[in-house]
């Protein structure tokens, strides 16, 4: 196929918001430059399959339209920049059964990742997992189509995560693959693959087999997860994985050469755990710079850990020769040695400042007493700083999934995180108003 070429991105989308002097005008009159808030979007109950495992995505043709989702089934839209919201419950005829992904390419379209359950039985149905949906809409007005989908080979497809190239158009879309889900049998292995669409999500390529090395099929650390794409800037795509305690990065470079190399050793784990949350994923988040900044071009992963002196924690490691080798990981968190997890990573694509959520156990009263921090650096991840985004410390409860992940999301200096709290028996999830200019 003809990937469709857009090589001045970012000067575009600059025009469109110089000429758009209604939405600029609108963002005045709600007062989008005000002081910072964190805002509800959804609650519910506290069950297993309730409200959580949210993602969050910010228009860059209109940073006031945003659009978030969560398990199993909801989709939030924004058009106030996050001040209020809409939902709609999403469906298709693959079923829809979680891990949801959001992201808006340079045209305003947006795509909805998900799970399948065709069947709509379940865990049930042998079909459960068979295949990785996308369901897309063009802008706020738009109705999602039923949908296209990776291909199906009687294998589970799990944890996916999705990126957009601006330069191309194109849409990566990197997850993990059981054999058999959740199995002990040493017959059965999991591995990384990774699809790409150059049609906006119409149809997909055929899978890449990521993983040379294979992992179990039992969804704990010897199961290879994590799998999180992003586009370089010479037409090489990077994901982040990890196996084994260890954080690899595969690269797919432009002639479609295989590379994997490792980052650093995970010591925990990406299965980890705290009091109230009976897993909380450490798996790593691969971003690249595509600003025009000092440091266009650098790929970074975080990811989070356990650390004797420090305890949980959230590191940082980044690459300047196309992911060859990488810095000594560098922590977020100057927190001492209270609890950081559960993090999130991104990088705003015009100014190059990088983002993070996590966790936060700081000057807590409790074992389970949570709060969530946000942390900025300006200078490409040497510095950080940090402060709490939510309203209300709360206390999760192993009887209560919190999801394997939040989210954040970046676009010329409007930040967005999106969390999940549990507060007197129900879920939750939020956002932040958080803007730079």
């Amino acid at each position: 196929m003809k990937i469709r070429m857009n090589t001045d991105f970012f000067m575009t989308i600059k025009l469109r918001q110089f000429y758009n002097l209604y939405h600029i005008a609108i963002a005045i009159v709600i007062g989008i430059k005000s002081n910072a808030q964190a805002i509800k979007i959804h609650e519910g109950p506290a069950d297993k399959s309730g409200i959580c495992e949210p993602s969050i995505s910010i228009d860059p043709t209109n940073p006031l339209n945003i659009y978030a989702a969560s398990i199993l089934d909801n989709f939030y839209q924004s058009m106030d920049g996050g001040r209020s919201w809409t939902l709609e419950k999403i469906s298709s005829s693959y079923g829809v059964w979680g891990d949801p992904c959001v992201i808006t390419d340079q045209d305003g379209r947006i795509y909805y990742f998900h799970l399948s359950d065709p069947e709509g039985t379940n865990w049930r149905s042998d079909s459960i997992l068979d295949r990785i949906v996308c369901q897309t809409k063009d802008g706020p007005n738009d109705s999602f189509n039923n949908g296209s989908f990776t291909a199906v080979n009687g294998k589970k497809h799990d944890k996916e995560w999705a990126a957009y190239d601006p330069a191309t158009g194109r849409i990566g879309l990197s997850w993990t693959q059981f054999d058999r889900y959740g199995t002990e049998d040493r017959d059965c292995f999991s591995t990384i693959l990774y699809s790409y669409s150059d049609d906006r999500g119409q149809t997909w390529s055929k899978p890449m087999d990521l993983s040379s090395l294979k992992g179990d099929c039992i969804d704990d650390d010897g199961t290879a997860e994590g799998a999180v794409p992003a586009f370089g800037l010479k037409g090489e795509t990077y994901i982040g994985w990890a196996l084994n305690k260890t954080i690899y990065i595969s690269i797919i470079e432009k002639n479609g050469n295989l590379k994997t190399n490792s980052i650093a050793r995970q010591r925990a784990g990406w299965t980890q755990n705290y009091a109230g949350f009976s897993r909380a994923n450490g798996m790593p988040i691969t971003v690249v710079d595509h600003s025009y900044g000092p440091h266009r071009g650098r790929i970074y992963v975080c990811w989070g850990d356990k650390n004797k002196t420090f305890g949980g924690e959230i590191y940082v490691s980044y690459s300047d020769n196309n992911g060859k080798t990488w810095c000594d990981p560098i922590r977020i968190s100057k927190g001492g040695n209270s609890h950081q997890f559960l993090p999130w990573l991104t990088v705003d694509p015009i100014t190059g400042h990088l983002y993070a959520v996590y966790y936060d156990r700081r000057h807590t009263k409790s074992a389970t007493e949570t709060n969530v921090f946000m942390a900025y650096s300006h200078d490409s991840g040497k510095n950080w700083t940090e402060f709490k985004i939510n309203e209300m410390s709360f206390h999760p409860s192993d009887k209560a999934f919190m999801g394997d992940y939040n989210h954040i999301s970046a676009f010329d200096g409007v930040i967005r995180p999106i969390w999940t709290q549990l507060n007197e028996g129900k879920k939750s999830v939020w956002t932040y108003i958080h803007n730079e200019k």
